[in-house]
């Protein structure tokens, strides 16, 4: 009777066993990877062997936000979560696993994770421990899975990020990728504020090669003779045209014309409808 009773536990233990299915570095193998070609964005990149690649990036803005996604070699083919939690290196035998929450599984998408929860997986690894997802598996539903962010060889590149983040630009594409200036009166000068905006647009073209095409429109008030005016803002547009070539745009792919007196958006009896028409308009556009 006891050997029978001991025959029937195995046979529902074992399976549940060698159902999961584990994908992590080994210790030999694990590698943390940095790119920081430009001050545009930055990634920190790990490769599970077998499954696909962990990735942790930060884009230029404001924030400088982090985000993680689950680069999987092969993608969900049903609508799921995935659990996440920090478990404890092998040294640290006999410590609890600590849940760190899920990870929204969309059919034919990578897993993503957003600012905070990503923020914490570094900060686990950072202490040694092993981020690591489980799922059922879409293609078997007899296995679990199991994906471990291994914490070996990753201080270091870690803090190679973090220096990485600090230095991008503190704003984005879309930040300036249509920008009004306006112009000091009579002249083809910019206003202190505008000078500015036109260094950030400079500073971020000399980041980013994959720029299209901008247009330029420069106007001007109705104060002077109309060619007079209408000269002026051709010279204003050139100006920046000529800026733009110097930040390594290929000139043809910037357009640029004055309008003159046209198209005005303000008042002209006041000096500050007249300098809200005297302004210059840059479309900035990507593939």
């Amino acid at each position: 009777m006891n050997i029978l009773v001991a025959t029937i536990v195995l046979s529902v233990v074992w399976p549940a066993q060698s159902a999961m299915r584990q994908y992590s570095a080994s210790v030999d193998s694990s590698k943390w990877m940095v790119d920081r070609t430009t001050r545009l964005s930055c990634t920190l990149s790990h490769n599970v062997p077998y499954y696909g690649e962990a990735i942790f990036s930060s884009t230029a803005s404001k924030n400088k936000d982090l985000t993680f996604s689950l680069d999987m070699v092969i993608r969900p083919e049903s609508y799921d979560f995935a659990g996440l939690e920090s478990v404890p290196p092998s040294w640290r035998a006999g410590m609890p696993a600590r849940s760190m929450g899920k990870m929204s599984l969309l059919k034919k998408f990578d897993g993503e994770l957003g600012n905070p929860v990503a923020w914490e997986m570094l900060t686990e690894l950072e202490k040694g421990y092993q981020p690591t997802f489980y799922y059922e598996d879409w293609n078997n539903k007899h296995d679990q899975i199991s994906v471990s962010l291994s914490s070996v060889n990753f201080k270091k590149s870690y803090w190679e990020f973090l220096q990485c983040r600090d230095n991008l630009l503190p704003y984005s594409f879309e930040d300036i990728a249509f920008v009004v200036m306006n112009y000091r009166q009579n002249s083809s000068e910019l206003t202190q504020s505008s000078r500015k905006r036109l260094d950030m647009i400079g500073e971020y073209l000399n980041n980013d090669p994959d720029i299209d095409s901008i247009y330029i429109s420069a106007y001007s008030d109705s104060y002077g003779a109309k060619n007079v005016n209408l000269n002026l803002s051709k010279k204003r547009a050139m100006a920046i045209k000529d800026y733009m070539a110097s930040k390594g745009v290929p000139a043809n792919k910037i357009v640029a014309d004055g309008f003159g007196e046209k198209r005005h958006v303000a008042i002209n009896t006041t000096p500050i409808g007249r300098e809200t028409n005297r302004r210059v308009i840059i479309q900035i556009s990507k593939p």
